[in-house]
């Protein structure tokens, strides 16, 4: 009899981000080889790219523990010897992106590579082919190469299966990355200024051919690097057929036209160029959200630390308002902490001290949210001390910056699919060009007649509009989400966007502003409602709670012009609520169950 379990991806392969990693894949068919298993596969892939191998065994040949030791030894096997590599580099336009993507294939031992054009490099290599220090040398000499010295901005990070290492490039031009745009305009002005000199002034042909030459020059600079960069790696592309459509509208004293052609292509790389420069950016923001120092308690002193320091079992100080620097759990003090830039809590989580230390550094894990906190949230008031359960490397934050950089990576659909069809539409229209110029030879028409025909499709068969339609469109709906608050991370989430049916949110906070308010008022046990509101706004006024304020806010538009008392003596009830002196009498506000622990359970 054929049993089952179920181990997850992150036990057996730790520093797998992704279920369609290779290595999962691998996994899978090491175990379905070894006596006793019957099967394994993927099981219950989550949103968010992580999931489960599902294992088929034999009892009566295997047990469950012998199972697991074989799973974590095959995955530690893979381990160590297939290494994995993410690096960040300059903004890329979709076909350099290509390029470099072709040409880090070639490098001895890459099994695998993906290139966004935000700048996320992904690669596979085989340890026993070469190691992390060669793969790294040539691809930061590839990526030199590829984009040029004007044009890389950084290698800013290098992250592979067992830590992280930094190195850093600043080789801006004089116009820096913007340049590509200032090119896409200066072609636009000059074919501005030649049509407008053709078409309403009676001065000579030489001058509006010198801005035709002068388009084609700004239009066709950074499109023919990246054509001859593509043909170098046996890539016939978009780029290569829009030049030579340019070319070939010249040849027919169509210069307009031809440096219209120019003008749209170069505008539309420059609009992707600017669009992936701002995803990459707002990507980046992930990582700044978690401060770069940490107050560290050393014996009875306290010593400011870079929070790549930071070690296990360190006790940092956390004072109000202040970023937390890494995830951990509180041993001191008691408050509420916005949780906003991780969870999407969009109130604050009261927090407090776990009951044994001891107990909570063993299994930290399973401790309750209440005591539990993460790198990049907020302190709201008063002071923690927090002890550290997970260096800087592998805090909440870090893995899910880590997780958008490798969505980064994956293309959508269509993406994929404009890539292939670039592959063999580019040759096929240059072959049917190129016989298009021996027409004469069948049909009985001067050479002249040939070539103008097969310039003629050549130009029409130029595809501008699937060229930019991509970028374009991406540019649009990532901008569009940005402006309401929304982070795409990239054209393969938008575009399944577009095909979902239902969507299930595990967070009202998700679907709202993040910004309570007062709905209703009851008042009980014989209370008059603007009683009630009048001390409620009188305490509430000197909190800094985001309930407080939606009572302040809200009652005060009730009351518009009813005096309010003032609070005095205010105390506050941490995790609870708060108290104060109004018009003489103790006045307290706070949860549910301060009251029924107080005074029992409510009418």
């Amino acid at each position: 009899m054929i049993e089952k379990t179920t181990l997850d991806i992150t036990f057996l392969l730790p520093t797998v981000q992704d279920v369609r990693d290779a290595c999962v894949q691998r996994l899978s068919d090491s175990l379905k080889s070894r006596a006793g298993l019957d099967h394994a596969h993927l099981s219950n892939t989550s949103a968010d790219g992580t999931g489960q191998i599902c294992i088929h065994y034999d009892p009566d040949q295997i047990s469950i523990g012998e199972v697991r030791e074989l799973a974590k030894r095959a995955g530690a096997d893979l381990d160590r010897r297939f290494g994995h590599l993410l690096v960040t580099s300059a903004t890329l336009t979709a076909n350099r992106a290509l390029t470099i993507e072709a040409r880090t294939k070639a490098i001895p031992g890459v099994l695998e590579v993906s290139v966004s054009p935000v700048g996320m490099v992904r690669i596979e290599f085989d340890r026993e082919l070469t190691d992390e220090v060669k793969v790294r040398a040539a691809l930061d000499q590839l990526l030199q190469t590829e984009i040029g010295a004007d044009a890389v901005r950084e290698i800013e990070k290098a992250v592979d299966r067992h830590g992280a290492a930094k190195h850093a490039h600043t080789h801006a031009g004089i116009l820096g990355e913007k340049a590509e745009l200032v090119f896409a305009i200066s072609c636009g002005v000059c074919l501005l200024i030649a049509w407008l000199l053709s078409s309403f002034s009676a001065i000579g042909f030489w001058v509006p051919l010198g801005f035709y030459v002068g388009a084609y020059f700004f239009g066709g600079f950074f499109p023919l690097r990246e054509a001859v960069e593509s043909i170098s790696v046996g890539r016939f592309e978009i780029d290569f057929l829009m030049l030579v459509a340019a070319i070939g509208a010249a040849t027919l004293d169509k210069w307009a036209e031809g440096a219209l052609l120019l003008f749209l292509f170069s505008l539309g790389h420059s609009l992707e160029h600017f669009a992936m420069g701002r995803a990459k950016r707002a990507i980046e923001a992930l990582a700044e959200l978690a401060p770069q120092f940490a107050l560290v308690r050393r014996g009875e002193s306290l010593v400011e630390i870079p929070v790549e320091q930071l070690q296990l079992e360190d006790v940092v100080v956390i004072k109000p308002n202040e970023r937390l620097p890494a995830d951990g759990f509180v041993i001191k003090g008691e408050g509420s902490i916005n949780q906003a830039p991780i969870t999407g809590e969009s109130v604050p989580v009261d927090k407090r001290p776990v009951p044994d230390v001891s107990k909570a550094t063993a299994q930290p894990e399973k401790l309750d949210a209440q005591h539990r906190v993460f790198a990049g949230t907020i302190n709201n008031s008063g002071a923690f001390e927090i002890q550290v359960t997970k260096v800087a490397a592998d805090s909440t934050l870090a893995r899910v910056a880590q997780m958008v950089k490798e969505a980064e990576t994956q293309k959508s659909p269509t993406q994929r699919f404009t890539d292939k069809f670039e592959r063999y539409f580019v040759p096929t229209v240059l072959a049917v060009v190129f016989l298009l110029l021996f027409a004469w030879l069948v049909v009985n028409e001067p050479f002249s007649d040939s070539f103008y025909r097969s310039m003629a499709v050549l130009v029409a068969a130029s595809p501008c509009a699937l060229a930019i339609s991509t970028p374009s469109a991406v540019l649009s709906g990532v901008a569009r989400a940005a402006r309401g608050g929304v982070l795409v991370k990239g054209g393969g989430p938008l575009e399944n966007l577009g095909r979902l049916t239902a969507i299930a949110f595990d967070k009202t906070g998700t679907l709202t502003e993040g910004k309570p308010r007062l709905t209703d008022v009851i008042a009980l046990n014989g209370v008059a409602e603007e009683e009630l509101l009048r001390i409620a706004i009188a305490l509430e006024t000197l909190s800094d709670h985001p309930l407080a304020a939606a009572v302040v806010t809200g009652g005060q538009q009730r009351l518009a012009h009813v005096p309010i008392p003032e609070a005095l003596d205010l105390q506050s009830i941490t995790g609870q609520g708060i108290k104060a002196t109004v018009e003489n009498q103790l006045v307290t506000i706070g949860k549910a169950g301060l009251f029924i622990n107080a005074f029992g359970p409510l009418p």
